[in-house]
């Protein structure tokens, strides 16, 4: 009973954190960022201004609506998971997969370019750490790998091009998150780092 309880507690924390979360961010990019409160978020989701701050500050608030995103995407695809042999991929094939891969967090960024900017300035500042640079990186990374292992690269070829592909996806969203390249050219840019990458293979000596 002592442990159901415990579960049951639970789940109604993360239920509150969650319509916490839906609140800021309907709040954040609704009125911008900068001009939504804690007490707006509070009352938009019919809490108490102590609840909003036990889920996070505004900053830490908008590390996780971004963060819970991401996450909801991963376990999806781990949902949908094929079994079986997959199909060993060609140059350009692999480019497209990998693009399929990564499109629904480019589009996430690509959204709302002021929220985006103000998430990769709390990144910058260091004060709120993002998942989507531990257990979320290490998912996509694998993810990436697991794909580059289906074209002509070798075992160590594919860790190390989803590694570079992986850095150069993140460098893609804060790009777009400040402006300095519209979303079509940094995503052709993108593209041309992922053929270099699973073309390497034919370059061997």
């Amino acid at each position: 009973m002592f442990t159901e309880h415990v579960h049951s507690r639970s789940v109604k924390r993360e239920a509150t954190r969650l319509k916490v979360l839906a609140s800021a961010e309907r709040l954040f990019r609704g009125q911008g960022f900068g001009a939504a409160t804690i007490r707006q978020i509070a009352a938009d989701a019919e809490v108490s201004t102590g609840t909003v701050m036990s889920v996070g500050d505004k900053d830490a608030l908008l590390v996780a609506i971004f963060d819970t995103w991401i996450a909801a995407v991963h376990h999806g695809r781990d949902d949908q998971q094929e079994q079986g042999s997959p199909t060993p991929l060609t140059p350009a094939a692999a480019v497209q997969e990998v693009m399929d891969l990564v499109a629904p967090f480019i589009d996430y960024f690509a959204l709302d370019l002021e929220l985006s900017r103000e998430y990769a300035a709390v990144i910058v500042r260091g004060a709120h750490e993002s998942e989507v640079f531990h257990a979320l990186a290490r998912t996509l990374i694998a993810e990436l790998e697991t794909l580059l292992a289906r074209t002509p690269l070798t075992a160590t070829e594919a860790g190390a091009g989803a590694r570079t592909v992986y850095f150069a996806y993140l460098g893609i969203l804060m790009t777009i998150g400040n402006g300095a390249l519209d979303q079509p050219a940094a995503i052709a840019q993108f593209q041309e780092l992922i053929r270099f990458v699973v073309r390497h293979e034919g370059n061997r000596p």
